[in-house]
């Protein structure tokens, strides 16, 4: 039987994208979890200050994804977040069962 575990992923976007890409960016995720895990909620906790400044911003968009998929997965979503432009953080958490 596969093994099926909770996450939260938590990803911020730099506010320099605009707001038409930070849009498209958070619907990406989404997308991506969707096609490889179970979505179970999205919460866009939107433009908020950040603790310190990364790459001279001061302000970004923050998303946190609750997801339940197979331990392989998580790795995949964090490589993908590394790639994409606009990304200044991502954190992706295993819940306890």
């Amino acid at each position: 039987m596969a093994v099926i575990n909770s996450y939260e992923a938590v990803i911020v976007i730099s506010l320099k994208l605009g707001e038409e890409a930070v849009t498209e960016t958070v619907q990406k995720f989404k997308t991506l979890i969707e096609k490889n895990a179970t979505l179970e909620s999205v919460d866009e906790w939107g433009k908020r200050r950040l603790a310190y400044p990364i790459n001279k911003e001061t302000e970004a968009y923050y998303v946190l994804f609750t997801f339940k998929s197979s331990p392989e997965f998580p790795a995949e979503f964090d490589r993908i977040t590394k790639i994409t432009d606009g990304m200044l953080r991502s954190m992706i958490i295993k819940k306890e069962a």
